[in-house]
């Protein structure tokens, strides 16, 4: 079976709700990063052979396959395919498993993996509240109703549970998103996110053009006491809206192809693809899955979790990543270097193409050799993606 490799990956700057990103439709938004992994890498667009992207609300200007419509926003031909992909929000990790996937299958040589998320355009739960609206029923089956009776799933209260669970106190739980902020500034400043970002063209509310190229969620005179001064998201709880990750508009991608590919575009690859797995878990607490996932993903790569370098475990909540550091032993500054969702934001199905990115760039920047990348996902769900920079 044929190696996977990454050879390109670029993402936009974050940009807050009705932020700085407002003004660009996800389809446009996504066209420029796949123009960006064509630049980057100067192969011929009629090379690529499909472009799988993920989103998770797929309505409104994201409905009708926003991977095609990507593709006819971009300077990619009209014979390249593309599919439209949700796992929740590891929807873009999914869709770099399926890329992967094909090039080591042989069946394809060059595949971009991607993904974009309008949570200004498009809010959350769109998809799924309209449809209800207007009478035409919800996504939760007579059948599952029988076995969850009772449930309506949330990750809100899947993230208290893991707190309560674990016994991660609100201070500790603080320090986390206050130390998030504190290193996505640290990495602002220092420039290490140059290289992974694609500038977007912005209009001012003053009627400027400047390019967006600044992660807008970041808070640059964040303190811990204004953390911890934010109110509590449920009674008794121990997360507030400082403690989780924020709305964000954005989108992603990679380029992956197989040795064939590599001849073929003649091009270099930054990373190769160690392993993947992905996991179903308990659908209640949800945001669990990161912990039996990466536990698995570690056994049958035959790696311990200190044979990784660096990780990124998506900030959705602090107490995911928090819960992650107890109950696999990582080193916890190991983990998500230049900050996460709390301070960068989580553009949903646009986020696990968004942190290959940053993962890739910063193995490199600091002379490290293997990634690992997870998730929690809405169903209980969580990818993991082993990775080994080149």
């Amino acid at each position: 079976m044929s190696e996977a490799y990454i050879v390109a990956a670029a993402r936009t700057a974050g940009g807050r709700k009705g932020g700085r990103l407002a003004g660009w439709h996800p389809a446009d938004m996504a066209g420029e990063v796949l123009n960006a992994l064509v630049d980057r890498t100067k192969v011929d667009p009629a090379q690529i052979e499909d472009v799988i992207m993920g989103c998770v609300g797929q309505a409104g200007e994201q409905a009708v396959n926003i991977a095609r419509n990507a593709v006819l926003a971009s300077k990619l031909p009209e014979s390249v395919p593309a599919t439209s992909v949700d796992r929740q929000c590891g929807s873009s990790q999914q869709a770099l498993h399926f890329a992967a996937q094909a090039v080591m299958s042989g069946s394809m040589d060059v595949v971009i993996a991607a993904g974009v998320e309008s949570m200004t355009r498009v809010p959350m739960g769109m998809a799924a509240s309209l449809p209800a609206k207007n009478g035409f029923g919800i996504y939760m089956s007579p059948h599952m109703q029988e076995r969850y009776p009772n449930i309506q799933f949330s990750q809100f209260v899947g993230a208290e549970m893991i707190a309560k669970k674990y016994n991660l106190s609100r201070d500790e739980l603080d320090a986390f998103g206050y130390n998030s902020h504190r290193k996505a500034i640290a990495a602002t400043q220092a420039g290490a996110f140059k290289d992974e970002i694609v500038p977007l063209e912005i209009t001012t509310k003053d009627g400027a053009k400047e390019m967006h190229t600044v992660d807008e969620g970041i808070r640059f005179d964040v303190s811990l006491d204004g953390i911890k001064g934010v109110k509590l998201l449920a009674e008794n709880g121990r997360l507030t809206a400082a403690t989780s990750s924020q709305i964000c508009d954005g989108a992603s991608g990679v380029m992956v192809v197989n040795e064939k590919g590599l001849k073929a575009l003649g091009v270099a690859p930054l990373a190769r693809i160690v392993h993947m797995t992905v996991i179903g878990h308990d659908p209640v607490i949800m945001l669990e899955a990161p912990i039996p996932a990466t536990q698995r993903a570690l056994k049958k790569a035959g790696m311990k979790i200190e044979d990784i370098d660096l990780y990124e475990v998506n900030e959705a909540f602090a107490s995911v990543p928090t819960a992650w550091l107890q109950q696999t032993g990582a080193d916890p500054e190991k983990l998500n270097v230049n900050g996460g969702a709390i301070a960068l934001g989580h553009p949903l199905g646009g986020t696990g193409t968004k942190l290959m990115t940053t993962l890739i760039n910063v193995l490199k920047k600091r002379n490290k050799k293997y990634g690992l990348q997870t998730m929690c996902e809405g169903g209980g769900l969580a990818n993991v993606t082993i990775i080994e920079r080149l």
